[in-house]
């Protein structure tokens, strides 16, 4: 079962979920003709689309993955840190793996599977075969995607591959900083009655997460991003009367 706070507050509009479902594989049906007219040639952050099904991919992801913590733009940072993880660690990983991971490791928030207890990384390992073989991904390469996808979150065991190490502490990292405080907060909500639930998680975030990283270089990262969330909780605290005013 998942049991990240942030992920559960999302894990609500079933009727949503399913016209998006929908929707995607429509998009997938529809990707050429609409690829030809619009030729991408690199992601909003600067991911070059090297390969036909990159482009077919992203352009799954850009239309449809749209969430303020769990979207497109989340897969473009886990992405970018990752290789810089592997590149500053000296590790060897597989880009098309990583790729494909770092785009439908959240997509369970967008498309559910059927049992509801699953973890959200067991779901996309589960769902994400069928999407990639769609797009003429190199499926050889799909059991390094699972892995990733299975082992990307902070309390998850990413096993031994380089490509799932990498993408488990570039997607901690992502809950760190000031990118961390923005994604949790951006959670809340306009109808919800304070923003004190998504703070409370910061703050553990500050504790679990660091001890978990793997890779020396986000050891490094993190310790940085972690004393740059602390600051700005810390400033928070005091803004806002003690917390009682939050």
């Amino acid at each position: 079962m998942n049991s990240h706070p942030a992920y559960i507050w999302f894990a609500r509009g079933g009727l949503r979920r399913q016209v998006l479902a929908t929707a995607m594989l429509l998009l997938l049906a529809l990707a050429p003709p609409v690829l030809a007219a619009n030729a991408v040639s690199v992601t909003a952050a600067g991911i070059p689309l090297d390969a036909p099904w990159k482009v077919k991919l992203y352009e799954l992801a850009h239309t449809t993955f749209l969430h303020p913590a769990w979207g497109w733009q989340h897969s473009e940072r886990d992405y970018l840190v990752a290789l810089q993880l592997a590149k500053d660690d000296g590790l060897h990983v597989d880009k098309d793996a990583l790729f494909a991971a770092a785009f439908l490791h959240d997509m369970a928030a967008f498309r559910p599977c059927a049992d509801k207890k699953m973890e959200h990384g067991d779901c996309a390992a589960l769902q994400s075969p069928a999407i990639l073989k769609s797009v003429d991904f190199p499926m050889q390469k799909i059991a390094s995607v699972q892995a990733a996808e299975r082992g990307h979150m902070y309390y998850s065991n990413p096993g031994t591959d380089p490509t799932a190490i990498v993408l488990h502490d570039a997607d901690s990292l992502d809950f760190l900083g000031d990118i961390g405080a923005a994604r949790l907060l951006a959670l809340t909500g306009a109808k919800a009655p304070s923003f004190a639930p998504a703070v409370k998680t910061l703050r553990k975030f500050l504790k679990v997460i660091p001890p978990r990283l793997i890779t020396k270089s986000a050891q490094r990262i993190g310790k940085k991003r972690a004393t740059e969330l602390k600051a700005f909780l810390d400033a928070l605290q005091t803004e806002t009367f003690d917390g009682k005013a939050m």
